[in-house]
């Protein structure tokens, strides 16, 4: 049993980390082929989707996986089968009703994003932004049937379906936008439509795959119910409050960067007009910032919050049983895990900034110069996720709402002002600090409630930045001497100053990580595998635990 557990977590993770890396790569050729002016109407679109789709859906898929588990331990399938039922409709009660709401608030939407009184612009995100609402008809409706399926431990559906969905997404926003521009000479905003439109069709395309594994494994989940024991009458109204306690606040973590975008979609363009920017220009530094740079930032965050989030459930386990050394020993892991993946990543991201935007995008200073000071940032992206999932873990998610509307609050006062005195660098700036003080909460509150000390940590830190430090100093100089006779003005020279660049400061980086024994302390037998395999010889780490 304990194997198949695994096994599926290992699915659903691997399906979930695929699905994020098509949903980052994709954004290369995407920008080829709309350009700047197709990205900014895009994600005029998607912040204001990705808000509507986590409130609908956030949460759902483990809170119905959690119920479902539960009750089927207790050999109640029928109680699963009710939720499952009823769920269906409420979904797509719910799902119909976000995108109503967003079909209609369109306009709403749109003039509170652009500045300027431009009418056929205004026309142009309205357009965008209910060709993407359609998608909320079918996702949450699929959201519930993968959260069915995982609460069978079944993993399989869940992750094929997710990454179905984003092939289908991705090959039909890549070759719409290419054939109505390139082919029929069409507008801007009908190949954006076309793009958005897309999640539809992506989110109909998991849902076939859903449908498809319903059908083989009807018979099985039927056959459970002739094993139900039947002693258990839970009302819908019960049933419902529980899902509800269990998915609010993976709804708050789920929205907390779109929310961030927004205030940066609903202000952004009205600060830079009031400091004399034109509407245009105003929207191009909006789409460096919320599209092109953050699709780069995000890259280092998912992978280190993917492998830092598995290791919260032992942390919940421990709090349970108050077994004190253990949470101490998994929070010490989790945290040293997180940074030991994302410092360097950061770093690296904003050294050779102008030679990644090249790659991703095009040669373009300014977009460099965002990225360059965008990429540390991703530091507290993670920070927040994983502090916020421990707080889940500890049972005090109620102060994830506390931390949030601070760093909301404070995001939104000092907004305005800071884009007008630093323009773009002034949004990362309020950003910064917003964040800096929501984790600065959720370390309180897991400082007092788990009573957890965090010496290990900081000096472990401390270690980490100056192992990051010396990487920094050795990818410096390679990036400067190969800038002697390569361009980050050429996507091909910029692949190659990346690609030996960051070689050689990985190499730094892991290399001290091994000599220290630190890597070794984090990852334990994973690297030991990973120097077999690489025929390297095994050195034994002198840190203390």
């Amino acid at each position: 049993m304990q194997s198949k557990l695994l096994r599926g977590t290992f699915i659903l993770t691997f399906g979930t980390i695929l699905s994020k890396i098509l949903g980052l790569i994709y954004v290369i050729p995407f920008f080829q082929i709309v350009g700047r002016s197709g990205t900014t109407l895009y994600q005029f679109s998607y912040v204001p989707y990705t808000i509507f789709i986590s409130v609908a859906t956030a949460g759902v898929p483990l809170a119905v996986s959690k119920f479902i588990s539960k009750y089927n331990a207790l050999e109640e399938y029928a109680v699963g089968r009710k939720l499952f039922k009823s769920g269906l409709m409420v979904m797509l009660l719910t799902g119909f009703f976000a995108f109503l709401v967003m079909y209609f608030a369109s306009p709403t939407l749109a003039e509170m994003s652009i500045s300027g009184d431009k009418q056929a612009n205004l026309s142009e995100v309205t357009t965008v932004m209910r060709a993407v609402s359609f998608a909320l008809i079918v996702v949450p409706f699929m959201s519930l049937i993968r959260g069915y399926f995982q609460g069978h431990q079944s993993m399989g559906p869940s992750a094929l379906s997710q990454v179905v969905e984003q092939i289908v997404r991705i090959t039909f926003t890549l070759l719409g936008a290419y054939v109505v521009l390139h082919i029929f000479n069409g507008k801007m905003v009908t190949a954006v439509s076309v793009a958005t439109f897309a999640a539809f069709i992506g989110a109909i395309g998991g849902l076939l795959v859903l449908f498809w594994y319903w059908y083989k494994r009807k018979p099985y989940l039927d056959e459970l119910l002739q094993h139900d024991k039947g002693t258990m009458d839970i009302s819908l109204k019960e049933i419902y409050k529980e899902i509800f306690i269990s998915a609010f606040p993976f709804v708050l973590v789920g929205i907390a960067n779109p929310l961030f975008q927004a205030i940066d979609q609903f202000t952004f363009s009205k600060a830079m007009a009031e400091i004399g920017k034109a509407p245009k220009l105003a929207e191009s530094f909006f789409s460096i910032l919320n599209f092109e740079s953050h699709k780069i930032v995000i890259i280092p965050v998912s992978l280190a919050t993917a492998f830092s989030l598995t290791l919260v459930p032992s942390i919940t386990k421990a709090f349970i049983e108050g077994d004190r050394n253990s949470l101490n020993r998994q929070l010490n892991q989790t945290f040293q895990v997180l940074l030991f993946l994302t410092l360097p990543a950061a770093i690296g991201l904003s050294l050779l900034a102008e030679p990644v935007y090249t790659a991703f995008y095009q040669h373009d200073l300014l977009g460099a110069g965002v990225l360059r000071v965008y990429a540390p940032v991703a530091i507290l992206f993670s920070l927040y996720s994983v502090t916020a999932a421990i707080l889940q873990g500890i049972n005090e998610q109620r102060y994830t709402i506390l931390s949030l509307l601070v760093g909301l609050l404070i995001k939104l006062t000092l907004n305005i002002p800071l884009i007008k005195m630093m323009e773009t660098k002034g949004a990362v700036l309020a950003t910064t600090l917003g964040y800096t003080a929501a984790i600065i909460i959720n370390l309180i509150v897991i400082k007092l409630f788990a009573r957890y000390p965090f010496r290990l940590v900081w000096r472990r830190s401390l270690l980490i930045i100056f192992f990051a430090g010396m990487m920094w100093v050795g990818t410096e100089i390679v990036y400067k001497l190969l800038l002697l006779f390569l361009s980050p003005a050429s996507k091909v020279q910029s692949v190659l100053i990346i690609l030996i660049s960051a070689g050689v400061g990985a190499g730094i980086y892991f290399y001290l990580g091994l000599k220290s024994g630190l890597a070794r302390r984090l990852f334990g037998d994973r690297i030991d595998r990973l120097m077999t395999k690489l025929k390297l010889p095994g050195r034994r780490g002198t840190l203390e635990n």
